[in-house]
Parts: structure tokens; sequence; C-alpha cells
């Protein structure tokens, strides 16, 4: 007994396998440096056509050589975790910390009710202590809806959560659980249960889905709550006052489930908005909540949760209490990360939405380089760490004084002395946004906060549980997900661009390898540059005849083709090792292609836009809901257009041009067969042609389909022009 209390609460082992990665970056690197020889020994004369499209062909594969030694870095040393509950239980359990839940919503029409309400229950069904969990929900929708469906929420689980307490339920959101599980008929006593909760439910969904699809509540349902009466002085929602209630105190005595059993707290709040403020997206309302869960529950550990994103393991709080709580390293401890994944995705991935090597390879990569960079969601944070506090090494966390809460006021009160922290004004002349809470002012506050917190001495932790702790909704078209990427791109990038930099914030104070690890996320924008250039350049010196690249009897194209099937070997076997499947590796460097010409691309110009005055900030949310035509489309692989887009414009006239100067380059090598045409630009031809093998969605949807998903007309007509204008350019 005595010798259990001197363990660990969690484990760290290297991952395994890497002399062999570290054998191919070996190779990969000689490869290189082969190619850089070749090009700085074959520059063309001053005079001699493609002198400086050699020129910048050298310096797009500089570029990607940088990148490739940035990710490089990242991967060289990936550490994993795990965890001992038992130990946690054993020591801890009488003595466990609160944990306040911090649920963000922002629009009921993209993000419906009954979504945010099942993440909700999910959360507040953990395994833990109810009387020590506090969920709060932060709607910056304002609406009116979605505090019914919290109050729905609020009753429902006083059934739900003995339900999953009594089967051990998995996952605790009643959606994905009622969705995914069978009944059980061999369990007569579980299946009668089982019968009547799923008939609760779907009763419940069904009123809030009727209510949310009529656009406004009932007579009737508005004298359910007097919460309700603040939406009477509500002018609109980016108009309104500050809306707080409290719909289940877990202080009072009727404050239980079925069972008698504590509820935890639960908060619906709707902070004030006025049109002459600036409310700073999803970072105003998250510390909105900071200051308002510091004065009903002040727990002394945060989660913070999108609201598509539900709880898929119910013993998630544990796990990262066991890093917090440890004994030895435990007080460094800032916050914990757990993955992002989610559950809607197709076996092929279309979209190449899993991330499954960002999170299985590259995160712990970043853990093992100084600690995972925080991406918004799925995040356990220390209170103190939002708080702007700086760790040091005599700081010891107290968790004895977090046990009782020491507040007394009743729930009115509560409510009413609480608003204030949540006003628009509150924030005037202080650190908020600035050293205190989420940062302001950036596109990705989550990515900039984790920093600003790893350069005030606290530790960051990436944890992969076996069970995945949360599950969230993917984009399920093309669009959805480019904008998505173009929004962290720009924001990633204005942190590279900016004193937040981390060779600047962080010197001296993180790890160089850390400083670096960063680079790979925030200089995706940087790199549409470099492809672009690759994409379009050498096409276009195919179709005038001007070779770029050795000819295929010469000994230097070895370097390049080496390169190119290792690195895309290498690149297949990873993919496949965490999951994916050949299809999936293929539809994902698709959209690799995609997301640099576009999302990437658009993501740098708003930037540069951004610094010299010509646009504002502005936050997209992405859309969690699809028509069913969407979703069947969706689950058919099948991709999703459907709309006239910049992006897709410039997708679909790379695409063009590509397929023009194939065929050009083809004809030339078809009509000049004797005189062996082909050795000179096989590579070319090989690179124009692999453009155009991944472009065939992009061809079927400008010239085969006619479903309403196909390219729009206007789409067809401008990038044909383009690419038409670019190759008479090139040629004349």
């Amino acid at each position: 007994m005595a010798k259990d209390e001197n363990l660990p609460l969690f484990a760290t082992k290297l991952a395994k396998g890497r002399i062999l990665f570290q054998f191919y970056s070996l190779l990969i690197f000689v490869g290189i440096c082969f190619i850089f020889v070749y090009r700085l020994s074959h520059i063309p004369a001053k005079k001699e056509p493609g002198r400086w499209a050699w020129m910048g062909l050298f310096f797009s594969e500089l570029w990607f050589s940088f990148y490739w030694f940035v990710t490089t870095v990242v991967r060289w040393n990936p550490i994993y975790r795990n965890t001992f509950k038992d130990r946690l239980s054993h020591r801890y359990e009488k003595a466990l910390p609160g944990i306040d839940i911090f649920v963000c919503t922002a629009d009921p029409v993209i993000e419906p009710p009954v979504m945010v309400i099942s993440t909700v229950l999910s959360v507040m069904a953990y395994d833990y202590p109810p009387e020590k969990l506090s969920v709060y929900l932060s709607d910056d929708g304002g609406s009116d809806l979605t505090f019914y469906a919290m109050l729905e929420a609020s009753r429902f689980s006083k059934i739900w959560l003995p339900f999953c307490k009594k089967f051990k339920v998995e996952p605790r959101s009643p959606e994905a659980y009622f969705r995914t599980a069978v009944e059980p008929l061999g369990e007569p006593v579980m299946a009668k249960d089982w019968s009547t909760v799923k008939k609760l439910y779907e009763d419940m969904k069904k009123r809030i889905e009727n209510t949310t699809k009529l656009g406004r509540l009932s007579e009737e349902i508005c004298k359910e709550h007097k919460g309700f009466n603040e939406w009477i002085f509500v002018a609109s929602r980016r108009d309104h006052q500050t809306i707080l209630q409290i719909l289940i105190d877990g202080r009072e005595s009727e404050a239980v489930d079925i069972q008698g059993q504590t509820l935890p707290t639960l908060v619906y709040l709707s902070r004030e908005k006025r049109p002459q403020y600036h409310h700073h997206f999803k970072a105003g309302a998250m510390n909105a909540l900071i200051r308002v869960s510091s004065r009903i529950s002040n727990s002394p550990i945060i989660l913070n949760v999108d609201c598509d994103m539900y709880s898929n393991n119910s013993m998630s709080v544990r796990d990262a209490l066991c890093f917090f709580m440890d004994e030895e390293k435990g007080n460094e401890v800032g916050f914990v990360q757990f993955p992002q994944a989610f559950e809607n995705l197709t076996k092929n991935d279309v979209y190449s939405s899993s991330l499954n090597v960002l999170m299985e390879l590259e995160m712990p990569g970043f853990d093992g380089n100084g600690g995972p960079c925080y991406i918004g969601t799925g995040c356990f944070h220390r209170r103190e760490t939002l708080s702007g506090q700086k760790y040091s090494k005599i700081y010891k966390a107290d968790w004895k004084r977090w046990i009782n809460r020491s507040v007394e006021d009743s729930t009115s009160v509560l409510e009413e002395t609480c608003k204030v922290l949540a006003s628009c004004s509150y924030e005037e002349n202080t650190q908020w946004g600035k050293e205190i809470g989420l940062k302001y002012d950036c596109a990705v506050e989550d990515v900039l906060t984790g920093i600003a917190m790893q350069c005030r001495g606290w530790r960051s932790i990436y944890f992969t549980p076996e069970r995945k702790g949360f599950l969230g909704v993917a984009p399920t078209t093309l669009l959805q997900s480019l904008v998505q990427h173009k929004r962290w791109s720009e924001g990633d990038f204005h942190i590279f661009a900016s004193r937040h930099c981390p060779f600047v914030l962080g010197y001296k104070k993180i790890p160089l390898k850390l400083q670096l690890t960063y680079c790979m996320n925030l200089l995706w924008a940087a790199n549409c540059l470099a492809t672009l250039y690759y994409v379009i350049v050498p096409s276009l010196c195919l179709l005038r005849g001007i070779s770029l690249f050795p000819e295929i009897t010469n000994s230097w194209v070895l370097a390049f083709v080496f390169v190119i099937i290792v690195h895309r070997a290498y690149s297949l076997g990873e993919f496949v090792w965490f999951g994916g499947t050949f299809k999936g590796w293929w539809n994902d460097q698709r959209m690799w292609l995609y997301k640099r010409t576009t999302s990437y691309f658009f993501g740098f110009l708003d930037y540069i836009l951004k610094r010299l005055g010509f646009t504002n900030s502005n936050f997209v949310i992405t859309t969690k809901v699809a028509g069913d035509d969407v979703s069947q489309r969706y689950e058919q692989e099948v991709m999703e257009f459907g709309t006239s887009s910049p992006m897709f414009t410039i997708l679909a006239t790379l695409a063009l041009l590509n397929a023009i100067c194939f065929v050009s380059g083809l004809k030339r090598v078809i009509a000049d067969v004797e005189t062996l045409v082909w050795e000179k630009f096989a590579l070319h031809i090989l690179l124009c042609g692999l453009l155009v093998f991944i472009n065939l969605p992009i061809y079927q949807g400008l010239f085969f389909r006619k479903d309403v998903a196909s390219l729009p007309t206007s789409v067809t007509y401008q990038s044909t022009m383009f690419a038409l204008l670019a190759c008479a350019i090139a040629v004349y």
C-alpha cells in the first residue's frame, strides 16, 4: 500500500520504430543534396530560355526542403502517454477537484440545439462525482431556442445520468448512443429501461426540432421558466443584455436525479452584445465563461469543448487528472490536450478530415519536443494558466482548498451578480485578451493562447486514450473544408508574422525544437507560393518546350526519382499504418494540393490585405449539419461543389491548364518520336500527368456531372478563359 503511494499517475514511452524513420530521413536528405547540386551546376546561361523559371523552381525546392526539415523535426521524437486511473482513485477519490466544463455555440441554425444539448448531456454524465461537475453553455447566438433546448436537457438529465451510470453506457451523448447502440433484447432489465429512455429522448428531440423549425417559442413554453422573460429585452443576436440562468444549482437539495443522486450544476450564458463593442468571437465567449464560472463554482480545472464535440469516453476527466495530480510532475502541467477526432468520416475520407497522421504522429511529436499546441477543443486547463499566472518551481497545487465551495449566495443572487462579469464594458482597460484569458485579435486564438501559456513556463501534455475522448463532425462539402483551412492558415501565419512568433515570444522560454515544431502549422499559408509555382510553371514550360528537369537518360534524374518514390512510398505506408486506406491516401494527396493552392493562398492573401488595412477580421462558423442529398453524396464519396467560389475557379483553372499542357506535351512527344523528345520532357510529362490524374473530380464536375453538386457553368467559363489566357501568354 505504501509502495503504491509513490508510484506515478502516468507513464511516458518513446515511439517504436524510429530507427526506420531516421534512416528514411537520411536517405531523403542525401537525395535533396544531389538535387541542389544539380540545380546549382546546371543553371541556364543568362540569355538561355527558362533561366528565371529554373531559378524559381530552385527556390521552390529550397522551400519544400526547409518545410520537410521542419516536419522531420516534429516527427523525430514522438512520445506517448498512458495513465493509471486506479492509482488516482485510490489516493484522491475523496479529494478530487471540481471540474468546470465550457461548451461554446454561436448559431442555432448552423449548430442545431439538439446537437448542442447532446454534447452538454455527454459531459454532464462523466464518470465523476456529479457534485464536482459544473457545465456552462456559452450561447453567442443569444437564441431562446437554444435556451429552451437547455431547459429540456436539464429535465432529461435526471433520467439520462442514472441510466448511463447504471448500465455504464458509452458514449454518453444520447444522440450518438441511440444512433449506434442495438437494443439489448437479451437483458430484460436493461431492455425495459433502454426502451423507456429512448422514447423519452425521441420525444424531447421531436419537441426541440419542431420548435426550431417553427422558429419561435409558443406561449406555453415561455411560461415554463422565468428565463424566457429575458428575451423580451433582446433587440437582436448582436444587441442584447447579458442573459444568465442557472438551470441546475448543484448545491440545492432539489437538484437530484430520479434516484436521488446530486446533479451537476448547469448554467446557460449569453454574454452581453452591443454594436459598438467588439465581442472577439470565441475567445471573448471563453473569457466571459472564465469570469462567470470563477464566481459560481471556481473549479481548479477547466475543460472546453465545441458544441459538436461530444464526450466519447466517460473516463476522460480522470485521465486528465492523472497528469495534473501526479506528485512529481503534475504541478508543472498547464493543460492536457486530447486529439480531435470525427464520427462522420467515410471509409476513404474524401476530404481528408481524419487528421490521423497529425493527431497520431505529429501531435505526439509536439509533445516530445516540449508540449502540444492548444487546438481549441477537448482540452483540460489549470485555471491559473488561463488567469495569466506564470509557472514557478516553488508552485504546488493545493487541491484541498478547492474541495468545499464557499459560495453562499442564492441562485437568483448569483445570476444577478454574475451578469456584470459578462458585460461588454467589463474588459475595458484590463488585461483580458492580452495577459489574462484567451488571446484576442487572432483567428486561431487557441494556438496563440497555448504558446503564451508555454512561454510562461507551463508544460502541456498530449494524451491519446484507446477510446477516443471526443468525437465531432467533419466538413461534408469541399468548400466547408477549404474555408475552414483558410481560416486556420491565415490565423497561424498571423502568429508567425507577429511579435507572438515562437522565435520571438518563445526566445529562451521554450526549447528551440518546439519553436521549430510550431512552424509546421504556422507556415501553412506560406506553402501556397512554392506549391502554386510548381503546379503552374513546369507545365507552362512543357508547353513552350523548355526543360526544367534532367533528361531521363541523365544520371541526375535518379536523385529526383529517388526522392519522389521514397518520400511518397513512406507517406503511403505511414498513412495506412495509422488506419487509412490506399484510396484515402490518394484523397489526402488531392486535398493537400487543393488546400495549398486555395485555402493557404487566400489565407496568405487575406493576411497581407489586413496588414495593409483593406479587410477586417471575421470568424466563419463551419456548418455542422447538411441536407439529405448532401449527406448522401458525402457517404458515397462524391465530391461536392454546387456553388460558385473563387476557390473553385482557381482549382478548375489549374486543372484545365495542366490538362492542356499535358495533351500538348504528349502531342510533342508523338510528333517528334524520332528525335527522342520524350527523354527531355519525361519528368515534365510525369508531373503534369499526376496533376491531371489527381484533378479527375474537377474534370467530372466541369464537364460530365449533371447533378446540382457539379461545378456551375460560370466556373467552367471563367476557368476555361483563364487557363487559355495563361497558355497563350506562355506560348507567345
